[in-house]
C-alpha cells in the first residue's frame, strides 16, 4: 500500500476495524442507499440522522459511460425541472445510507442531488469488512481519468432529467473531498465544496495528479472544510494548497478553507465516532451558503 493511502487508511481508522474479509452483501444493488457500509464499523445509529423521503423523487437511476452502465443514488424535489444539481462523492465506502441521506438534505434545500457510484467497475466497498483491504484491493484501483468521465456522464444525465446544466456544484467527503478539488478543475461546475479531502501525496498512473497540482487551474472556486485534528492531512498540507491556489486562476484565487480546530477527519460522518455535530453543521450551513453565493440557490 503506497503512503498516501496509508495515511488515508489511519484517518478514516475510528480506533478499531471490524473484522477482515468480506461481509454480506449490502442494499447497493437492489436498494441503492439503504444500509451503512460494513467497513466503516463501529457505526453510531444513536447520532445517524435519518432524512424522511416524503415531498421528493428518490431513488436508483443510471446513465452510460464508455459502455458501462454507472448506477446512482438520485433525490430532488418531486415533480420539479430546471433544479440546480449538486453530485455527491461518497467517501471510500460508497453509496451508502449516509451518502443517501446527504442526498435527500440537499434536495429538501432545493437541489437535485445525484451521488454516483464511481467503484462500481472495480467492484462494491459494501462486500469488505476491512479498511486495508478495501483500499488496496479496490480504491486503489480505480483511475482519476474515469472519475473525471462518470462525473461528466452525471451532469449529462442531471441536465436530461430535470436538472438546470447550468447551475451544478459538488460536494464530497474524505475520498470525494479529493475528487471534488479535481473535478472542479476539470468539469462542468460552478462551486465545489471539499470535506477533508486529500489535497497531495505520491503519483501513479491511475492518479497523476493531486488537488496540490491541479490548484492553479480550478475552474470553479472550493470551499474546503477540514480538521485541525485531522490525522492523515496536516494542516502544513492545508498551508501548501492554500499558496498554491492564491497563485492560480481566479477561481483558484476565490477558493476559501474552514479549519475546525478540534475535529477529526470525517467530522462530517454523522453514523461514525468521528462525527462532530456543531463543526458537521456549521459547514452545512457554510456549504449552503457557498453554492448561493456562486449562483446555485
Amino acid at each position: 500500500m503506497r503512503s498516501h493511502e496509508q495515511q488515508d487508511l489511519m484517518a478514516l481508522l475510528p480506533g478499531q476495524v471490524s473484522p477482515a474479509g468480506p461481509t454480506r452483501r449490502l442494499a447497493l444493488q437492489t436498494a441503492m442507499g439503504l444500509g451503512y457500509a460494513a467497513a466503516a464499523a463501529p457505526l453510531m445509529a444513536q447520532t445517524a440522522i435519518s432524512t424522511p423521503a416524503d415531498g421528493l423523487e428518490v431513488g436508483e437511476v443510471g446513465f452510460t459511460v464508455d459502455g458501462f452502465q454507472v448506477p446512482a443514488y438520485r433525490a430532488a424535489p418531486a415533480g420539479k425541472t430546471g433544479l440546480p444539481v449538486v453530485l455527491v462523492i461518497s467517501e471510500i465506502f460508497g453509496v451508502h445510507e449516509y451518502i443517501a441521506d446527504t442526498c435527500r438534505r440537499l434536495a429538501r434545500a432545493g437541489y437535485m442531488a445525484l451521488a454516483p457510484d464511481l467503484f462500481a467497475r472495480q467492484g462494491d466497498p459494501m462486500m469488505y469488512g476491512e479498511l486495508a483491504k478495501l483500499m488496496s484491493e479496490l480504491v486503489s484501483k480505480v483511475p482519476d481519468a474515469q472519475v473525471m468521465a462518470d462525473l461528466d456522464g452525471a451532469v449529462h444525465w442531471a441536465a436530461a432529467n430535470g436538472g438546470d446544466a447550468q447551475r451544478v456544484a459538488i460536494t464530497g467527503f474524505c475520498w470525494g473531498g479529493r475528487i471534488t478539488w479535481l473535478y472542479a478543475a476539470h468539469g462542468p461546475v460552478k462551486a465545489g465544496v471539499a470535506w477533508y479531502g486529500r489535497l497531495e501525496g505520491e503519483k501513479s498512473a491511475l492518479q497523476p495528479a493531486h488537488p496540490l497540482e491541479r490548484a492553479a487551474a480550478l475552474k470553479a472556486p472550493v470551499l474546503g472544510l477540514y480538521g485541525g485534528k485531522d490525522t492523515g492531512i496536516p494542516l502544513e498540507s492545508v498551508e501548501r494548497m492554500r499558496s498554491a491556489l492564491g497563485q492560480g486562476s481566479p477561481a483558484a484565487r476565490a477558493s476559501e478553507f474552514v479549519i475546525y480546530p478540534d475535529a477529526p477527519h470525517a467530522f462530517h460522518a454523522d453514523y461514525r465516532p468521528s462525527y462532530r455535530e456543531h463543526d458537521a453543521r456549521n459547514g452545512w450551513e457554510r456549504m449552503l451558503a457557498w453554492l448561493h453565493r456562486h449562483g446555485l440557490g
